[in-house]
């Protein structure tokens, strides 16, 4: 038996110490639609976005985590490292979050025919890549 989605999209939950921060730039930077705000337990906060049908979590615990994930992306640990959107206006978003003051990490480039990818990095160091096909 294999997993049977009712959901065509997944559910990101990102852990950060500074929610203003992430909400600048997941909202107001890339545009992502606020939903609402939810308490959690242990006075924590969970912010809620959409990206598309996909749900991201901004979520800020009561008691804040003793240690941040390592920075750096695909070669600096194990474990969930990034997360990809495909576009149709690569240029423009690395722009805007240059502009912005947020970290390019890949700088936009070709990575194959008719494929672009650009990775930033959002407040807290987690790596957002953006791919565009022009095939598309």
């Amino acid at each position: 038996m294999t997993i049977e989605l009712t959901k065509d999209s997944i559910d990101l939950g990102i852990v950060t110490r500074d929610p203003e921060a992430a909400l600048r730039f997941y909202r107001d930077t890339l545009g992502f639609k606020y939903d609402s705000t939810m308490d959690m337990p242990g006075n924590g906060k969970m912010q809620r976005l959409y990206c598309g049908t996909s749900l991201i979590k901004i979520v800020t615990p009561g008691t804040l985590p003793k240690a941040d994930a390592i920075p750096g992306g695909i070669g600096a640990a194990t474990g969930f490292r990034y997360f990809t959107m495909l576009i149709a206006n690569l240029d423009e978003m690395a722009n805007k979050c240059q502009s912005a003051g947020y970290a390019i990490a890949v700088e936009p480039r070709e990575i194959r025919p008719h494929v672009r990818i650009a990775i930033v990095e959002d407040p807290d160091g987690n790596w957002v890549e953006f791919v565009e096909d022009t095939n598309s």
